[in-house]
């Protein structure tokens, strides 16, 4: 199982409350592990990636063992502690802002 951290307003979104927890067949990649989610929870196609490109939207990030994955491929396989479920794979809203 992979456990997914999904900020509130995609939790929202997908009506859940928690992590979300996915089954994700080998070799779990970036690209892999957001499929599943959005196969699981279809009102988030297009929430956390483009519809045609599939790239990653602006303000959201994605982090695993204390690394930045934002700009990897979706092929970038995770880190063996996300795929045994020791570590959470997580999306984040970017903060932006100014003065």
């Amino acid at each position: 199982m992979i456990r997914v951290v999904i900020p509130y307003h995609l939790r929202n979104l997908a009506g859940v409350t928690g992590d979300v927890e996915l089954d994700v067949d080998a070799p779990v990649t970036i690209g892999a592990v957001l499929d599943a989610l959005e196969a699981r929870y279809p009102m988030l196609r297009g929430a956390i990636r483009d519809y045609g490109t599939q790239q990653r939207r602006p303000f959201l990030r994605f982090f695993a063992c204390q690394q930045d994955l934002s700009l990897e491929a979706p092929e970038k396989e995770l880190p063996e502690a996300v795929t045994a479920g020791n570590e959470p794979f997580l999306i984040i809203g970017a903060i932006a802002g100014g003065w």
